[in-house]
């Protein structure tokens, strides 16, 4: 074992694209990397800040799901 990180427990996924435009490989993500976040809506609304006359606006997770 002369790896390092051979001891380690958990694993990233594999990426995509280089700096600013690095992001996780869909294809190589499931259920064990926690890509699933069922009570997301509800956090939202407890934690989403309130508009104002001068923010933008506002798009509710609701809605951006059903943008897509």
């Amino acid at each position: 074992m002369t790896d390092p990180l051979d001891k380690a427990t958990s694993r990233a996924p594999a990426t995509l694209g280089e700096g600013c435009l690095s992001r996780y490989d869909p294809q190589d993500m499931d259920e064990e990397d926690g890509t699933e976040f069922p009570g997301a809506a509800e956090l939202w609304e407890k934690v989403k800040p309130e508009p104002d006359e001068h923010s933008a606006s506002s798009i509710t997770p609701d809605e951006l799901s059903s943008a897509s």
